[in-house]
């Protein structure tokens, strides 16, 4: 590629090519010109006053005048030059110690370091500061995530175990005696860590980009049935009256997934909503599928509804149900939703509770 095609490349490309492309320009200019017209005042000036400090015409050396003339133009030149060159270097160098300072800090643990320029960098520099502050803070919000992940799984497996190490203990020293509702008891505290379990593993996979679904031709319609016919009992006992919308659809998805996502809003239904009505629907909607789970209250507010699909979030319920639920049931739901490339999202309900809804492609 010829040179002047480069640097026409470099001065359409960005800000920092452009700045040293145009700052050496403009000091070779500036020196030419300050040479230049300098030679004409000097010599009009000497040939005016002083013609005798003119070298003779037939002299190749400069007279003393003229030597001094050379070296104030080269200080003069020199000097620029070095000025020019300080104050570029500067809004180079700056913000480029500030991050090299900062990923050192990073690199001994201190995720908090942010690189800073004192004046304002040119935009590749800009940009380096920005690229690195958002990986700085990514990094630190990762680091508080897997802190809290830790407190929150710890907490969650706690219970269960304790109720377990309890009365195994129990029947271990004879205090209890083993009778069947005993070993329900426990089956019921070893199923609830295997879902917790379960759930762990579906939002670890989720977060690794590693959640794998097998798509088919599926009967939506038939599946709600089936979930719903494992779970009437227990919203029959809560006091739910379920209503059903289901249109007779064949959709592409997982099936085992959707079951799975279905479940878990209906146990959030069951842990959080208030008794009454609970609305289940399908429908096709912009070319995509949905499914909605819809309560007759509370509700949850719009900050709320936001950040109710991270992990361990529970909504701002006090009393009974401040503790009820792992907090991973709707983080499950958007696993697999995002796993079918669609979304879930919480809204307010016309029943004057919550509407949640899953939607996929297919």
């Amino acid at each position: 590629m010829k040179p002047g095609i480069d640097l026409l490349t470099l001065w359409r490309g960005k800000g920092l090519a452009r700045q040293i492309i145009s700052s050496v320009a403009i000091l070779a200019l500036t020196i030419m010109l300050m040479v230049l017209l300098g030679s004409y005042a000097f010599y009009s000036t000497l040939f005016i006053f002083l013609p005798t400090a003119l070298s003779a015409p037939d002299s190749w050396l400069p007279s003393p005048a003229e030597w001094g003339w050379i070296v104030v133009t080269t200080l003069i030149g020199v000097a620029i030059a070095v000025w020019v060159a300080i104050r570029l270097s500067r809004r180079i160098l700056t913000p480029l110690n500030s991050v090299a300072t900062s990923l050192r800090r990073v690199a001994q643990g201190d995720l908090a370091a942010r690189a800073a320029a004192e004046r304002q960098p040119l935009d590749e520099a800009s940009q380096l500061i920005s690229d690195f502050n958002a990986m700085a803070e990514r990094l630190e919000r990762v680091q508080q995530e897997r802190v809290f992940w830790n407190a929150a799984i710890a907490h969650e497996l706690r219970t269960p175990v304790t109720i377990l190490r309890g009365r195994l203990q129990g029947l271990a020293d004879g205090v209890f005696q083993p009778d069947p509702a005993l070993f329900a008891s426990l089956l019921v505290q070893v199923e609830g860590l295997g879902r917790l379990i379960e759930d762990l593993r579906i939002v670890g996979l989720a977060e690794s980009g590693h959640l794998r679904i097998q798509l088919q031709q599926t009967d939506l319609r038939k599946e709600v049935m089936t979930v719903l016919k494992a779970c009437e009992s227990a919203l029959q006992e809560k006091g739910f009256t379920v209503t059903l919308a289901l249109a007779a659809q064949v959709s592409v998805c997982d099936p085992i997934r959707i079951r799975q996502a279905l479940l878990a809003l209906l146990e959030n239904a069951l842990q959080h909503a208030t008794p009454g009505p609970l609305r289940i629907a399908t429908m096709q909607r912009d070319g995509q599928q949905c499914l909605r789970v819809e309560d007759s209250g509370p509700g949850l507010a719009a900050a709320d509804a936001q950040r109710i699909f991270e992990a361990f979030q529970r909504g701002p319920h006090t009393g009974e149900t401040a503790a009820k639920g792992s907090g991973l049931g709707l983080a499950v739901v958007r696993a697999i939703a995002s796993a079918h490339h669609g979304t879930v999202q919480c809204q307010p309900s016309g029943m004057g509770g919550s509407c949640f809804e899953l939607r996929w492609p297919g």
